[in-house]
């Protein structure tokens, strides 16, 4: 049965998981639990080796490029110590992705458009990470900046399970857990991982047969079917759309959240059922919680 196409943050998170980004998301793991294994002092740069890695081979040297740019101009304008030029900075460097000279130029580098959404998408959110990197810069005292070095800073940026589209960790939660040694249990991040997939997989059953039964944005997408409906039909419908951002969301963080559990860093609470929500204020603070939590930091 065909699915409903008209969903294009599903289809194309969806397509890129399956040709490279699991695989990768794979590799972490691996790299991550052998470190934790044999070097747990050195975890957070095994990890920042295995992102830039991840990042070139995905994105090009060019886009690996651009990245490291943005965190290094990022981090030059920290050292001045001023909240309010950081921010001037990190709204700056996200206008350059507007710019169209700077535009065609990055199209130029890809062959596809999927790509060249992959490196904008990816700038965009690392844009938030070197902003919260370089405002704990800004707050933190003198004697406190060895733990707020230019490798930490990259070692925050480059961290890949949430490198491509989140969710956002602050990097103040990042540094503290990331530098905490625990008791390292095989068989315990067995069982979450195992645990975790089974989850997963369900959410994202769950989404497929929702797109390919439901064809909800394929009728958002027409005004004719929209225009003869009754008004409790396309009541149903909103509820429908938001249930199934709902579901999507548990998958697109859910995967991601697995991995930071599986690092030993706690991860920001999956989101909350819409359908337990009567108001907007909660939703937007237990949907999206580590942006709600960056936002309020």
């Amino acid at each position: 049965m065909p699915q409903d196409p008209m969903d294009f943050e599903w289809s194309y998170w969806v397509e890129w998981g399956r040709e490279r980004i699991l695989w990768l998301l794979a590799g972490h793991l691996l790299v991550s639990q052998m470190s934790r294994l044999l070097v747990e002092k050195y975890k957070p740069w095994c990890l920042m080796v295995y992102g830039m890695a991840a990042c070139w081979l995905l994105l090009g040297i060019k886009g690996f490029a651009v990245i490291l740019l943005h965190a290094a101009i990022s981090f030059a304008v920290a050292q001045f110590q001023l909240s309010l030029l950081t921010w001037l900075c990190s709204l700056i460097l996200l206008a350059t992705l507007r710019i169209p000279a700077v535009e065609e130029t990055k199209r130029r580098w890809y062959d596809t458009e999927n790509e060249y959404y992959l490196l904008l998408f990816t700038v965009s959110v690392r844009c938030l990470f070197c902003t919260s990197f370089s405002l704990e810069y800004c707050w933190h005292a003198p004697s406190q900046k060895s733990s707020h070095s230019f490798p930490w800073m990259l070692a925050y940026v480059f961290y890949y399970p949430t490198f491509h589209n989140g969710p956002l960790v602050n990097f103040d939660e990042f540094s503290k857990q990331m530098r905490r040694q625990e008791a390292f249990s095989v068989k315990t991040n067995l069982i979450i991982l195992i645990v975790g997939i089974i989850r997963i997989f369900f959410w994202w059953c769950l989404a497929e047969l929702m797109i390919h039964l439901m064809y909800i944005h394929a009728l958002y997408s027409s005004a004719l079917p929209l225009e003869s409906a009754s008004y409790w039909a396309l009541g149903g419908l909103a509820l429908a759309q938001v249930l199934f951002f709902y579901v999507k969301y548990l998958v697109l963080y859910g995967v991601p959240g697995l991995l930071l559990q599986m690092d030993g860093l706690k991860p920001p609470a999956l989101p909350c059922c819409v359908s337990l929500m009567h108001s907007f204020t909660k939703m937007w603070r237990s949907f999206d919680v580590g942006l709600h939590r960056f936002l309020v930091r």
